[in-house]
């Protein structure tokens, strides 16, 4: 029986990984709604095998890795796909340069002409997005000080606020936003922006409401009542408006703490 124990969450870890792995297939094809679908339930399964794990006192070295294998998959695997896309798709539409340079080799005995432009080389800069989400995955399993709060923001919530972005272009009316989700220099200063966030020295609160201590409440419960407003009146854009919101939360509740005498 507790052999069968202690292999509950680690098949819930694997749910996670069989999520992102159909989400991956929709991703590459753009099929973006269920991409995203198949990302939430992922993210479900992340959180829910480390609850069963403790509530069974399971915890292990193995269900550690395995869950940072999940989340490489779901998390940031899918969310640079997507950035891909979108990427690709701005650069064509704003024209950019279409040709950089050109390069011949011969293979097979054939002279093959390799042309190099700027719509086969910015797209890539998506893939950012999943390097540094490995980076940041590996960091996590070797910092015993995230063990109630994380340090630079959780893979799960970057790899939301991407898939956010295609569902803004699909479903919202808003001119604005789909000006700026079609440009590649704001999407460019994305990727930039929460690679960097992901591996910052920045101290996010959790939902975990482990801490005695009233702030270590405040915040989370201030969050999920601003993310409920949000919903109701932003709709698909409340999304990244809410890891925004999560980002700005946490800078100033550290900013509290380290101001406060008791500190």
């Amino acid at each position: 029986m507790n052999t069968i124990k202690k292999h509950i969450p680690n098949f819930i870890t694997l749910l996670n990984l069989f999520c992102g792995t159909i989400a991956v297939m929709f991703a590459v094809v753009e099929q973006y709604e269920y991409a995203a679908l198949f990302v939430l339930m992922g993210i479900f399964f992340d959180f829910f095998d480390g609850l069963v794990a403790r509530l069974l006192n399971v915890q292990s070295k193995l269900g550690l890795e395995l869950d940072s294998l999940a989340d490489l998959v779901t998390s940031c695997v899918v969310p640079g796909i997507v950035m891909y896309h979108l990427l690709s798709h701005s650069v064509r539409k704003e024209s950019f340069a279409p040709h950089l340079f050109e390069a011949k080799t011969a293979l097979f005995n054939r002279q093959i002409a390799i042309e190099f432009t700027a719509e086969l080389f910015i797209p890539l800069v998506g893939i950012l997005l999943t390097l540094a989400g490995a980076y940041r995955l590996a960091k996590f399993n070797l910092d015993d000080r995230q063990s109630t709060s994380f340090v630079g923001l959780p893979v799960p919530a970057m790899a939301l606020f991407m898939l956010s972005l295609p569902l803004i272009q699909l479903h919202s009316d808003v001119g604005f936003l789909h000006a700026l989700l079609e440009n590649p220099y704001v999407l460019i200063g994305i990727v930039v922006l929460f690679s960097f966030l992901m591996n910052a020295e920045l101290p996010l609160f959790s939902l975990k409401f482990k801490k005695p201590r009233k702030i270590d409440i405040v915040f989370p419960i201030l969050l999920l009542f601003l993310s409920l407003l949000a919903v109701l009146f932003f709709q698909w854009v409340a999304i990244p408006l809410i890891i925004l919101l999560y980002v700005l939360l946490s800078m100033i509740q550290n900013f509290i703490v380290k101001k406060s005498p008791s500190h």
